[in-house]
């Protein structure tokens, strides 16, 4: 047990760090309409990320942290989504976005396993 709280608390610092990460990079995006738009949804995706991570450990029952778990991986995908635009549209060179994406397709990939996991338990 104590192991997942450390795992849980290892992961709300991750997502929080990763919201303030997203602020930083979209407060330093050119100011053009396109990158304005895509900086919009980019935080409300990459901050989604954290607050759902947390309402997720305050479920009530596994069907509910599955459920909120499943909003985390939607909106960390999405916020990979935006990530991808900046870049493919020229907006951000992809060697500044590289570790940011990076932790973003990391966060899908762990989000996903705890689910699975949680499923297994069946708790």
């Amino acid at each position: 047990m104590a192991e997942r709280s450390r795992q849980s608390e290892d992961m709300r610092v991750r997502t929080k760090q990763f919201a303030l990460r997203i602020i930083r990079l979209v407060n330093s995006l050119p100011k053009s309409m396109v990158a304005r738009e895509i900086g919009k949804q980019l935080v409300r995706s990459g901050m989604s990320v954290g607050s759902n991570y947390r309402a997720a450990c305050r479920g009530r029952s596994a069907a509910e942290f599955r459920a909120k778990l499943g909003i985390v991986e939607e909106e960390a995908d999405e916020s990979a989504f935006w990530m991808e635009l900046l870049v493919e549209a020229k907006i951000v060179p992809m060697q500044r976005l590289a570790d940011l994406l990076d932790e973003a397709n990391q966060l899908v990939a762990m989000t996903i396993a705890s689910i699975q996991t949680s499923r297994k338990r069946r708790t």
